[in-house]
């Protein structure tokens, strides 16, 4: 062989070598811990793609195939998570199901003991395979507080789990167990989903016998919000059947790709109504990959408290409902003050996506990481203004509004009674005192001023868009207020500053 020959042998024999490397290596990252250098990985979501959806149907025979072929394709998929804790037992009542610390929406408590006697009490919930080493989202209540969790699997293997993340903002969580021949579900996209679709919802509700029931209905809403389930919500609602015990299954669309976590049901009874709630996959999969390679979530913080813009504020401020969200409070300090945002701005859109609702402007911050940078457009009198902010991190605590209400008669025919803000009145009120503020001491609870949100200890900044100075200022601004106008005022409550708008 020549030299020529061996030459171009080795050299071949390199490039090999590169390619084998860079293909085992493309994925893995170097962690060094306490024990050594050890090997971890981004998560390895699935990626084959089914083509369910393109199931030619000519039949009733050929519906009723593909939705078996969508049921057999997911199901291995989904698992049983059961949950321990170790409680010392109250005297229960029959009416405690849904009362007792551990039992969460969808737990299915065990067995019963007498007042302080030591008890493992038990849950039951549902999870969903996402990677094939391991990784299992469900929510956050069906793990939360456990001292020991395991699953079942679809060939009914037990195994044990350890909790990887929770994230109870969104009522998510991580788990993971070590086992081989895991089959994870594609994660589909939610944003494409559109109400109407089929979807089946997969889980074991109201107890083991019943795991990995398939259920089908349609998507019945999306941006579902203001549920009171969890602090960031934009729920898909549907109407395939769910019940305790689903909460952290799949929710599936016709290509058999996960599109929603089931999390929640409205009902009267505590079964299932034909009202489900699921969060969104795209939600669920930015919370499982930070949870999964940091093990908390850190979400975007821009500083200010928003409201939408109902049709009474909208007439005040010239404005259609959905044109934008108002803006309240502005943080000091925060990144919204430092480019100059005000009170009383309108965000017309956030990185070019108009903005209807806050929820959903809420949501869009919270999704972007700390340090990202961001644009959005605001209406300031008339005028738009462009504000290009780089986010921070969300403070642990995040401002919240007080909801104290004092139901008393008011003799003013505005519906309440303002007065000037004094030392004594302020302590009483327990609100800081101010030289020139003006405090809703008393209100009328059948007057539009409390139907439209006005309470008690409210303290009035502005009103029709003029600043409050003092006691008498104020009396100045309200005398050309007569009966049937439309009063526009912004308020000073705990903090945070909200625009309230009303007719006289």
């Amino acid at each position: 062989m020549s030299k020529k020959h061996t030459f171009i042998k080795y050299l071949l024999l390199v490039f090999a070598g590169i390619a084998v490397g860079a293909l085992v290596f493309s994925n893995v990252e170097l962690k060094l811990s306490a024990e050594g250098p050890t090997l971890t990985t981004s998560p390895n979501f699935a990626t084959a793609r089914s083509n369910i959806e393109n199931y030619p149907i000519q039949s009733l025979k050929g519906f009723n195939e593909a939705f078996v072929q969508i049921a057999e394709s997911a199901t291995p998929s989904v698992v049983t998570i059961f949950t321990e804790k170790n409680v010392t037992q109250r005297t229960l009542s029959p009416f405690d199901f849904f009362g007792r610390p551990f039992d969460n929406f969808f737990g299915m408590p065990e067995g019963g003991a007498r007042n302080g006697q030591k008890q493992v009490q038990r849950g039951l919930g549902s999870g969903v395979i996402v990677t094939e080493d391991g990784y299992i989202l469900t929510n956050n209540h069906v793990v939360d507080d456990a001292d020991a969790i395991y699953i079942r699997t679809f060939d009914n293997r037990k195994i044990d789990a350890k909790v990887i993340g929770k994230d109870p903002k969104t009522d998510l969580a991580v788990i993971k167990v070590n086992a081989k021949g895991l089959k994870p579900l594609l994660i589909g996209d939610s944003d494409k989903l559109r109400v109407g679709e089929w979807v089946i919802a997969i889980g074991s509700p109201l107890g083991e016998n019943f795991a990995r029931t398939v259920t089908q209905g349609i998507v019945s809403a999306k941006g579902r919000a203001n549920v009171g389930l969890a602090d960031y919500e934009d729920f898909i609602q549907t109407d395939a059947a769910i019940n305790p015990g689903n909460s952290g299954g799949a929710l599936v669309n016709i290509n058999g790709e996960l599109i929603g976590i089931n999390t929640a049901i409205a009902s009267r009874t505590g079964g299932f109504e034909g009202i489900g709630f699921a969060v969104p996959s795209n939600m669920a999969k930015k919370v499982l990959t930070s949870l999964i390679t940091s093990g908390k979530v850190t979400r975007g913080y821009l500083g200010v408290s928003i409201q939408d813009i109902d049709e009474t504020l909208g007439k005040a401020m010239h404005l259609n409902p959905g044109e934008g969200v108002l803006v309240g409070t502005v943080v000091e300090g925060s990144p919204a003050a430092k480019v100059g945002v005000k009170t009383g701005d309108v965000i017309l859109d956030f990185n070019d996506t108009k903005v209807t609702s806050s929820v959903a402007l809420r949501n869009a911050i919270a999704s972007e990481s700390p340090g990202s940078t961001v644009k959005f457009r605001v209406q300031r009198d008339g005028k738009v203004r462009l504000f290009t902010v780089r986010l921070e991190a969300q403070p642990v605590r995040e401002v919240a509004a007080s909801s104290k209400e004092e139901e008393v008669t008011a003799t003013s025919a505005l519906g309440f009674r303002a007065e000037e803000l004094t030392a004594r009145m302020a302590q009483r009120l327990n609100v800081k005192p101010g030289s020139g503020k003006v405090v809703i001491t008393v209100i009328d609870p059948s007057s539009n001023a409390f139907l439209a949100g006005l309470r008690s200890g409210d303290i009035i900044l502005s009103v029709n868009r003029q600043e409050v100075t003092s006691f008498s200022q104020y009396g100045t601004l309200l005398k050309g207020v007569k009966s049937g106008d439309l009063l526009y005022l912004l308020i000073d409550r705990g903090g945070n500053r909200i625009y309230f708008a009303f007719n006289v």
